[in-house]
């Protein structure tokens, strides 16, 4: 069975980089044809898909967050991880790391498996 766990701090400062990694056990992060994301989910609000990266080390950003969004990959260990820089408050969420067929989904049936999810405050 294919599961993924999210790993990182569950606060951060204002102004700081929120550094996040995704395990994935049950199947190979090489695999061809996925999608591995980041998606977020704010208090009160949706989900928001956040960016993601292929195994082949592709990357794919939201614009509204592209320009302090960085997606990597390491298949040496299975892993990918997430950095956003200069948080706010408003980047306070549930993060969560996802597979997928497809980019851009908003709705937990756009992902095929999920993580639990990591709660990450951002204050001072």
């Amino acid at each position: 069975q294919v599961q993924l766990q999210e790993s990182g701090p569950g606060l951060v400062k204002p102004s700081q980089t929120l550094s996040l990694t995704c395990t994935v056990s049950g199947a190979s992060i090489t695999t061809n044809y996925y999608y591995w994301n980041w998606i977020r989910q704010p208090p009160g609000k949706g989900l928001e898909w956040m960016g993601a990266t292929t195994a082949s080390g592709s990357n794919y950003s939201n614009p509204s967050l592209k320009s302090r969004t960085s997606i990597s990959v390491d298949t040496s260990k299975n892993q990918f991880t997430l950095q956003l820089t200069s948080v706010t408050s408003e980047d306070t969420a549930v993060y969560y790391c996802a597979r997928s067929h497809a980019l851009g989904g908003t709705k937990w049936s756009d992902y095929l498996f999920g993580g639990q999810g990591t709660k990450v405050t951002v204050s001072s």
